[in-house]
């Protein structure tokens, strides 16, 4: 692995159940239990999954015509199982894609469906990572 594929963030405590997530570009999202507005470790969950895939198909289906308009809504159901712990299930991502008539507009909505396929059968590394599991190491 080279240092060009590695990847992290850092996490500080702000308070009891309050972090700020920091990347090394300067970025910050505040993360939260889900008391306020700041979002929860589940919901950036769904958030990168969504986001990934929708920057893959962005990718593959605005080259031929902007669109009108380009939503992605992810859900999924928390379960706490007594022997498996919690997780997230019946994860779904959802696009909501619209072109404008004509040939431009005609050409991005035939490739939609592939591009979404292809973001979700091999480009999309969140939700690859997720389908085929990875082990995760923690340390101290």
């Amino acid at each position: 692995m080279t240092d060009q594929a590695r990847r992290s963030i850092t996490i500080d405590r702000v308070e009891r159940g309050r972090y700020t997530v920091h990347n090394i570009r300067g970025g910050t999202i505040e993360v939260g239990s889900g008391e306020g507005s700041d979002f929860t470790a589940v919901e950036l969950l769904l958030a990168a999954i969504g986001c990934c895939t929708a920057a893959d198909v962005d990718q593959l289906a605005t080259r031929r015509c902007l669109p009108a308009s380009f939503v992605v809504n992810v859900s999924g159901d928390k379960v706490r199982h007594p022997e498996l712990g919690n997780r997230m299930e019946n994860l779904e991502v959802e696009f909501a894609v619209e072109f404008p008539a004509g040939p431009d507009g005609d050409a991005a909505r035939a490739v939609l469906p592939d591009a979404i396929a292809r973001s979700h059968d091999r480009l999309c590394t969140v939700s690859r990572t997720v389908e085929l599991g990875s082990p995760i190491r923690t340390s101290y």
